[in-house]
């Protein structure tokens, strides 16, 4: 006989989110199917392309490695929740920018795990720095210098 599913609170994106879950269910899973947060994508379900990136409480990390469960009372960040359209964050504009989005697939994964870096950062690094912390975020498309040049310029910039 299966666990019993699990009523909890998710907080994304600064929204509080009632809903049940199944003990065993993936946060990559509920947050695309249940809060439809389609930035948030699915690449390979084993932490290796970075394409799932959010921020569970400031920290970076693949939500195809997390439970749902695990994620109750913790605020959850998206690339959804970076910025908004009217507003957008100095990342999405820089990104925009500098044409670092090609298919975009990978887009969202490298904005999560680039304002993680310029959180942990809060100072310009180098460029091989600044490579190094988007290594576990992949692309097929682009060669990554843009994606650097965007993050680069983002650093430079007024408080990102």
């Amino acid at each position: 006989m299966g666990e019993p599913a699990v009523s909890l609170t998710l907080r994304v994106d600064n929204v509080s989110h009632d809903l049940v879950a199944e003990p065993f269910e993936l946060l990559v899973d509920t947050l695309r199917d249940r809060l439809a947060k389609r930035g948030v994508k699915i690449g390979c379900r084993e932490g290796i392309c970075g394409t799932c990136n959010v921020l569970i409480d400031g920290d970076l990390v693949r939500s195809c490695l997390v439970l749902a469960v695990q994620a109750e009372g913790r605020e959850i960040t998206t690339s959804e929740g970076l910025g908004s359209r009217s507003d957008l964050h100095p990342l999405q504009e820089e990104f925009i920018a500098k044409g670092a989005i090609q298919c975009g697939f990978c887009t969202p994964g490298f904005l999560v795990a680039a304002a993680a870096l310029l959180a942990e950062q809060r100072s310009p690094v180098g460029r091989r720095d600044l490579a190094d912390g988007l290594s576990g975020t992949l692309c097929r498309c682009t060669g990554y210098e843009k994606i650097v040049d965007a993050v680069a310029a983002a650093f430079t910039r007024d408080g990102p």
